[in-house]
């Protein structure tokens, strides 16, 4: 854990404590306790992208917020989870014996959490500063070192290294820089009020000039009536450290009560077995919208969109559809949304998604919520049941 700068805990306690204010973060997050210290998260080609802070209510561990430090995220708050903890400590004891598997030889001085397919997390071990070995999270897999040549920026494989920073666009990394500050110069308006910002609590923020209107918010349920108040999607892990989109076509047809594996998957999509695992291509994007229709018979019409806005995302589901949705090297599936339409003086509300992630392989993880604005949203992916 590495003490957090002032100006970093204060972001970070106006960030949550204002999505708690007007409800988008739920009763899950009251009282929960934001700490002095966080994990730094590194872009692979060294800076720091954000932090990952360990939420805790009392001493039981309750989830992690991701609080960014960098202008290319494009906001402060990244995303926020609730349900698994993060245990920097246990991390890096788990990681550590992992390497020593690898090498017993191992020499390293430092190491460092890279994220290095944002989202997705690796550990870095280096000697002065030169990597020697990079295993994912989790499941421990070397990251190969090796790249896919003649690329596109943007469009990395789903178990390659990236950069964040280096591949995004000049144009997008100067808009998000610029929405970077405003962010920062909106909270730096209450700097001279003292606030109580070390615990999430709905009524921190609740002063003359805070304005709290409405927060606009639906997860999928069993019908699109909202007495049907229960949630019916699943989480599914990727079986392997490139079958992200198998796993996620898996949870979409699930919801349709289709019941493919991501072995029959993998044969559809061209991903190999699990002995020989294969990425798709950013070629066969498409091949997506293809399997869905084959593999129900035609019942469900699917949908590719490019670059999708968030009220593609919205829409859908308000239909009560979840989505397949492409960012660069990794596929997840959304299952809800939320938007708060409170204002501070000149403030963007806050647009979220709430994500089921295939990874990490064999567990996955939810994350409520993904600030739509810190993420490169590729392709979405929608099913619509045909009419007969």
């Amino acid at each position: 854990m590495k003490a957090l700068s002032d100006q970093t805990q204060r972001i970070a306690g106006l960030e949550l404590n204002g999505l708690r204010a007007t409800q988008v973060l739920g009763d899950e997050f009251e009282n929960v306790a934001i700490p002095r210290q966080g994990t730094p998260i590194y872009d692979i080609n060294g800076e720091v992208l954000f932090y990952r802070l360990p939420l805790k209510r009392g001493r039981t561990p309750v989830g992690y917020a991701d609080i960014g430090v960098h202008e290319v995220l494009g906001e402060p708050l990244v995303a926020t989870s609730i349900g698994i903890a993060w245990d920097e400590k246990a991390l890096l004891e788990a990681g550590t014996a992992a390497a020593r598997k690898y090498n017993k030889s191992l020499k390293y001085d430092e190491v460092r959490f890279v994220a290095f397919s944002f989202p997705k997390i690796a550990l870095q071990f280096l000697v002065e500063k030169t990597e020697v070995l990079m295993l994912e999270l989790y499941d421990w897999e070397e990251v190969p070192r090796q790249q896919s040549k003649d690329r596109k920026p943007l469009e990395p494989s789903n178990f390659e290294r990236w950069s964040l920073i280096e591949e995004m666009p000049d144009n997008l990394r100067r808009a998000r820089a610029k929405s970077f500050r405003a962010r920062l110069a909106i909270w730096d308006t209450l700097n001279r009020r003292n606030f109580k910002l070390d615990v999430v609590s709905k009524d921190a923020l609740l002063v003359r000039d805070f304005v709290i209107k409405l927060v606009d918010t639906r997860e999928l349920h069993y019908s699109t009536r909202n007495s049907d108040h229960f949630t019916c999607y699943e989480l599914r892990g990727q079986q392997t450290n490139v079958w992200c989109v198998g796993a996620s076509t898996e949870m979409l047809l699930n919801f349709y009560r289709y019941t493919y594996d991501q072995v029959r998957l993998a044969q559809e999509l061209g991903l190999g077995t699990l002995a020989h695992p294969l990425a798709l291509p950013c070629a066969n994007v498409g091949l997506v919208v293809t399997v869905i229709e084959n593999l129900t018979s035609n019942s469900l019409d699917a949908t590719m969109f490019t670059n999708p806005g968030f009220n593609i995302f919205r829409d859908e589901i308000l239909a009560n559809r979840p989505l397949i949705s492409f960012v660069p090297g990794h596929s997840r599936t959304v299952a809800g949304y939320t938007q708060s339409l409170f204002s501070l003086v000149n403030q963007v509300p806050y647009k979220g998604l709430l994500v089921y992630d295939p990874w990490p392989p064999n567990a996955g993880v939810i994350t409520r919520w993904e600030n739509f604005a810190t993420q490169i949203y590729q392709f979405a992916y929608s099913a619509v049941i045909r009419q007969v």
